[in-house]
């Protein structure tokens, strides 16, 4: 039954993001302010889901936008979420020295750990024949689209040597989208995870995909990421699995791209590049954004 919902007394618009819902800076009755998400109706199991998720997350004392409440209303499906103050981390990153910007990166992979303690549901598909299903449309999307990566012969090589990675694959509860555009720096300092609308389950690993927005930005930051999860000691067979799901995903996103225009499909181009540059080509698995500020890793 909705409560706070009704209490709303102002809506201003959030235009930003990617999700296509409708998103709102609520002023509440008491002056509180809220982030109000509305999605269309046909939608509340999904969203009934990353709620739930949210809930649980939230009581693991994550530093995050909090769930207040979900529910229906006119306009359709409804989040109420906790408002966060601060700035977006991907400006405040880059006005870092190297040694801030790898701190925030081990708090985000401390922060990911607690995300990934949660277990998946107990009916959850296996994986390797879940995610060998998203590599087959990724290829067939890349063989249909009319553009190319210059070099992408090497994204399709590495997946067919590498497939055989997702046998027998763990799962758990992901946040979907993790990377420096959903996270926040609040007022105090602190590193504050937003964005949860692509919650899922599936290999913790797969969620190191986004980890390419990351090390674009800040090479130091990523770096951390993958050292505050792993407590330091980053096993080889992440960094063999890491490049298989980057490969996948990189080879989905220029036919994702090319409706958005030329903007976009620039941005996947470069990045596809990249990739390929960090990768050498696909023939090493350790990308060079890692080794080049390894030798910080220790001196913190």
């Amino acid at each position: 039954m909705p409560v706070l919902y009704e209490k709303i007394t102002k809506k201003d618009p959030v235009i930003k993001g990617w999700s296509g819902e409708q998103k709102f800076k609520a002023v509440m009755e008491d002056g509180q302010l809220c982030l109000l998400r509305i999605s269309p109706e046909r939608q509340l199991e999904k969203r009934q889901y990353q709620f739930s998720a949210m809930e649980q997350w939230a009581a693991l004392d994550i530093p995050m936008c909090r769930p207040l409440e979900f529910g229906v209303c006119k306009d359709g499906v409804y989040s109420l979420q906790s408002w966060i103050e601060g700035r977006d981390a991907e400006d405040v990153l880059p006005t870092l020295p190297q040694a801030g910007q790898y701190a925030f990166g081990l708090d985000a992979g401390r922060i990911l750990q607690k995300i990934h303690s949660i277990p998946a549901p107990a009916d959850a598909q296996d994986w390797e024949e879940r995610f060998n299903r998203k590599i087959d449309r990724k290829i067939a999307m890349y063989a249909e689209s009319p553009l190319k990566y210059p070099g992408g012969e090497a994204f399709l090589r590495h997946i067919a040597r590498a497939r055989h990675l997702l046998k027998a694959r763990p799962q758990c509860m992901q946040h979907g989208d993790y990377h420096t555009g959903n996270m926040m720096i609040d007022h105090a300092g602190h590193l504050v995870i937003i964005d949860f609308e692509k919650a899922d389950h599936g290999d913790p690993w797969e969620e190191f995909n986004r980890i390419v927005w990351c090390a674009q930005l800040s090479p130091a930051f990523a770096s951390g990421l993958v050292d505050g999860y792993f407590d330091g000691q980053v096993p080889m067979d992440f960094w063999n699995l890491l490049a298989l799901y980057i490969c996948s995903n990189t080879l989905g996103s220029l036919p994702w791209a090319i409706p958005f225009g030329q903007r976009e499909i620039d941005v996947m181009q470069n990045q596809a590049a990249d990739v390929l540059e960090w990768y050498d080509g696909m023939n090493n698995v350790v990308p060079t954004w890692y080794r080049k500020i390894n030798g910080q890793h220790s001196a913190r």
